[in-house]
């Protein structure tokens, strides 16, 4: 399960948050819903979702205030954003975009053109979630095969050093703190000391470099750790 993205749902339409909640799930999605904003940035706090999916006329705190404030802090910038909206206008469309949101979805809409669109940011943020193929320097990942080789040589790796690699690999020369790595590895509803990362993660350096070359992991101090 720690492999399936996180997909938060923002609507304030009970029957509309459960259409798309139903269809994101039988895509193979982990579905949050939340019915406002302030529900929204508490949920964000709480377990950072991998794509959201806002509604722009929310009560209390609109879509656009929500997706403004998500933009403006550098933990959760990257985490795309489609709004969905009743405003067809050009200016609300641009409105949407400027202030931060990575696609903009006019209702009516199809749930398939949807889904399609959420698959798509993902292939951009998450590329493994999609079966894409990673590379960095000599290391290539298939996430389809689970196959990873170095220097064209097959590499063996437990269930959890891939998933690992694979975190690494999605974003390279991010640091990633002990916390996060196990909110992304292990899932959000397990409970692991923070120390068996570092446990895991030297069993991840030793495959990398069983057959010779440098170790591509980077120890961050007080803060984590990095591919590159």
């Amino acid at each position: 399960m720690a492999e399936q993205p996180t997909v938060l749902v923002v609507e304030d339409e009970p029957a509309q948050r459960e259409v798309l909640a139903y269809n994101l799930e039988a895509e193979g999605f982990r579905v949050a819903r939340a019915g406002n904003g302030e529900e929204a940035l508490v949920l964000v706090d709480e377990a950072m979702p991998d794509i959201i999916v806002l509604d722009w006329m929310l009560p209390n705190v609109s879509g656009i205030e929500v997706c403004r404030q998500l933009k403006m802090r550098s933990e959760t910038r990257g985490v795309p954003i489609i709004m969905l909206s009743a405003r067809s206008e050009e200016v609300d469309k641009v409105r949407g975009l400027e202030t931060g949101a990575d696609d903009y979805v006019v209702k009516p809409y199809s749930v398939v053109e949807l889904m399609a669109r959420v698959r798509a940011q993902l292939r951009r943020t998450r590329p493994s979630t999609v079966g894409e193929r990673l590379e960095y320097e000599d290391i290539i990942l298939d996430s389809d095969t689970h196959r990873v080789t170095r220097d064209d040589k097959p590499l063996k790796l437990g269930p959890t050093e891939f998933r690992l690699l694979t975190t690494f690999m999605e974003k390279p020369g991010r640091v990633w703190s002990r916390e996060q790595l196990l909110d992304r590895v292990w899932g959000r509803d397990i409970y692991v000391d923070t120390r068996t990362v570092d446990v895991h993660i030297g069993r991840l350096r030793k495959a990398l470099c069983q057959h010779g070359g440098n170790d591509p992991l980077r120890t961050v101090r007080g803060a984590g750790y990095a591919l590159g």
